[in-house]
């Protein structure tokens, strides 16, 4: 039998929230009816006792007074006196009727009934004119056990409420201890029903969850598929129809990454032999000034070559991780060889290229850091004023080595910064050089660095007037000095 369930998210919410307070609710309840009743029991207990124990002093008072004013009469004979008993003796009688309710619930009503006749006794006796000396005497002295009866009184009422307030402490417990069974229930109970509602909601935010963590992997081959409540399901088909949309971009992009990648390869490969020929002195022989030309179309063909591969490296990047291959290298040669690759650009710009390198060796993947040098280098001559100055640093750290990039061009507008790593984003500003850049430069060295978990980012210093580039890479292990002597 399958039961039915909200349909949308909040209902499932609303559902949970609903069972999981319904327990707490009716714990809470039943606990305020008993503190309710038991708060009723002890108010009436309290203004029963303070009037009981108020009663018993009262009576006693009274008795002793009736009594005072007995053996006063006996003494003076005088009608005053009479009348002054007759009020004593409508106190006393008045405060037995007061008690008369809780005497009865104290099974004391006989005893308090047998204080009242005692009195009434003890009055028509003194109260009657021919009554002699020797009655009047002995009616003085059933005082005695009368007073005994009155203490007796006073014992039951105390005892009675003394019992009931044990009794009200021994409800107060029975309900601490249900109260004790009720939390001690619904604590599992509560338990299991937010543990299966957490299940019912967890699972498609899981699955949207893969989704979305499929499709930043750039996974589109994989369709989505989401279950679940209705609101849920919905965003499962629009993250579908993203894949979709997505797998289509990239079928796209890659088309047209091999269409002008063949487009320009064709008059690339014309330009290179052209240049080739000249340089050969196929077409005649070439003096220095016209040599140094034809260096310059030749490496800036090269560099063409290069652009145009990093197109379609970037492609590759952007659908899967690639495997490093990891080799122990030293960083300074690496760098030079670049510099020595760039020296016809930098020349041509009279820009200084300034060499900050520890003699350190790095274990990474020797071309994708020579791709890192080459691109942050290109990059750097193309936005460096002519005479300016270039600057590179590196040096180990404990856990990491550090790369460094800074020249003295005009730097990245603070509104672009957060777009130099998109790919193909181009600034405003003007680049220098033979040949403009494609915009993927410093996305293809950010997947690089990301290949080795590392991080760039560009550093806002006083040193360099133009950008500023710092690269962590991790380093795993310690390279140790006699390699570095050996390879040196």
């Amino acid at each position: 039998m399958k039961f039915p369930r909200p349909r949308s998210l909040n209902g499932l919410l609303l559902v949970g929230f609903g069972l999981v307070a319904l327990p707490l609710l009716i714990a809470v309840i039943w606990a305020l009816v008993n503190l309710d009743r038991v708060a009723e029991q002890s108010e009436r207990l309290v203004f029963t006792g303070v009037t009981a124990a108020e009663n018993n002093r009262r009576l006693e008072e009274q008795l002793g007074t009736l009594e005072r004013v007995a053996r006063q009469y006996q003494v003076l004979r005088n009608p005053e006196s009479v009348q002054i008993l007759r009020d004593d003796l409508d106190a006393v009688l008045g405060l037995l009727n007061n008690m008369a309710p809780l005497a009865e619930e104290a099974n004391a009503a006989d005893l308090a009934g047998s204080i009242g006749r005692g009195a009434r006794s003890i009055f028509a006796e003194l109260a009657d004119p021919e009554v002699t000396d020797e009655q009047m005497t002995a009616a003085i002295a059933r005082f005695v056990p009368l007073r005994e009866r009155t203490d007796r009184l006073t014992g039951l009422l105390t005892a009675y409420v003394d019992n009931e307030l044990s009794n009200l402490q021994k409800t107060a417990r029975d309900a601490q201890k249900v109260s004790a069974w009720q939390v001690a229930a619904l604590v599992p109970g509560t338990l299991v029903l937010i543990l299966i509602f957490t299940l019912l909601v967890a699972r498609p935010i899981s699955q949207l969850d893969k989704a979305i963590g499929q499709l930043g992997e750039s996974g589109f081959a994989r369709p989505i598929e989401v279950r679940g409540p209705t609101d849920l399901e919905r965003l499962g088909r629009q993250l579908e129809w993203l894949r979709v949309r997505l797998l289509e971009l990239a079928q796209e992009k890659n088309k047209f990454l091999r269409h002008m990648s063949h487009e320009l390869k064709t008059p690339l490969a014309n330009i290179r032999e052209g240049t080739e020929l000249l340089l050969d002195g196929s077409v005649g022989e070439l003096d220095a000034p016209q040599r140094e030309v034809t260096d310059i179309l030749r490496m800036n063909g090269l560099k063409l070559q290069q652009l145009i591969e990093n197109l379609l490296s970037f492609s590759a990047w952007q659908t899967k991780s690639e495997v490093l291959t990891l080799s122990d290298f030293p960083l300074r040669a690496q760098v030079i060889s670049i510099a020595k690759a760039q020296r016809l650009a930098l020349k041509a710009a009279n820009i200084q290229l300034k060499l900050e390198v520890d003699d350190i060796i790095v274990n990474a993947d020797q071309d994708k850091i020579r791709t890192v040098l080459d691109n942050l280098l290109s990059n750097a001559i193309k936005f460096t004023p002519r005479g300016g100055l270039i600057t590179i640093r590196a040096r180990r750290l404990p856990t990491s080595f550090v790369l460094e990039f800074g020249d003295t061009g005009p730097g990245i507008p603070e509104e672009e910064s957060p777009r130099i790593f998109e790919a193909f984003f181009q600034g405003r500003r003007e680049q220098g050089g033979q040949v403009g850049g494609t915009g993927i430069g410093l996305s293809v060295v950010l997947e690089c660095i990301q290949a080795h978990d590392g991080s760039v980012e560009l550093i806002d210093s006083d040193e360099f007037t133009g950008a500023h580039f710092r690269i962590h890479i991790p380093q795993a292990r310690e390279v140790g000095q006699q390699k570095l002597a050996a390879n040196a």
